[in-house]
């Protein structure tokens, strides 16, 4: 089995539409645009905020920038609750952990709400590390998201007088589960496999494409692959 295992959060551990989409409409009307349909706005869900704004409406950065506080000004307040946990999620997660396995979050949310999401869940007991970008921009891409929380984790292996395997072996170890193809992306740019889920947001094909290593259909599937003999 493998011993590290990564996860994405918004569309992999949680369903975040309703938040997500209502935070973009909110933001896209304070900027003049008027968009009714939250259903068009699932593309929102996995990239990074500032990259999403500019690439889907066009906006040059200062625009984005200015988009992406005022979703921010609605997420701290209802967003982040506007959010649910997939059925039978949490009974994954400890049976993982029971199993032997160090969990963290690997987001492109920034942290501190990570941090709270995972808290208002009740799930945050399961993860050693909890890493998301920063609210000053930085650790905007998922490949600086996944090699932070494979930094923090090798950290605490250190100080448990063990150690996360720092060469091609990594691979064999450690693995990333997420929803879309950023998070399939950044986990082969550090040498990770990635299990992706098809009960999040990914386009059709969208996983296959990018090089997702196993497909999971349901939530019950990626504990039965993370468990198995690799």
């Amino acid at each position: 089995m493998f011993q590290y295992i990564l996860f994405d959060l918004d569309g992999t551990l949680t369903d975040p539409k309703p938040g997500i989409t209502g935070c973009v409409q909110y933001a896209l009307h304070e900027m003049g645009i008027e968009e009714p349909d939250l259903d068009r706005l699932e593309i929102f869900i996995g990239p990074p905020l500032m990259d999403s704004f500019m690439e889907f409406y066009g906006m040059e950065r200062q625009m984005a920038e200015r988009a992406v506080e005022k979703y921010r000004e609605r997420f701290a307040v209802t967003g982040i609750y506007e959010n649910e946990l997939y059925p039978g999620m949490k009974e994954m997660l400890a049976a993982l952990k029971e199993a032997g396995c160090h969990l963290a979050v690997a987001s492109s949310k920034p942290e501190p709400f990570v941090k709270r999401i995972l808290e208002h869940f009740g799930i945050a007991e399961y993860f050693d590390v909890a890493v998301g970008s920063g609210l000053d921009g930085s650790l905007a891409q998922k490949e600086d998201v996944v090699r932070e929380a494979l930094r923090r984790l090798g950290e605490q292996m250190d100080a448990a007088g063990s150690a996360l395997p720092q060469d091609d072996s990594i691979g064999k170890a450690a693995v990333m589960v997420g929803d879309r193809k950023f998070d399939v992306i950044g986990a082969r740019a550090l040498g990770l496999r990635c299990v992706g889920v098809s009960f999040g947001y990914a386009q059709p094909g969208e996983l296959e494409e990018a090089g997702a290593w196993r497909i999971a259909q349901n939530v019950e599937t990626p504990g039965r692959i993370l468990l198995e003999e690799v």
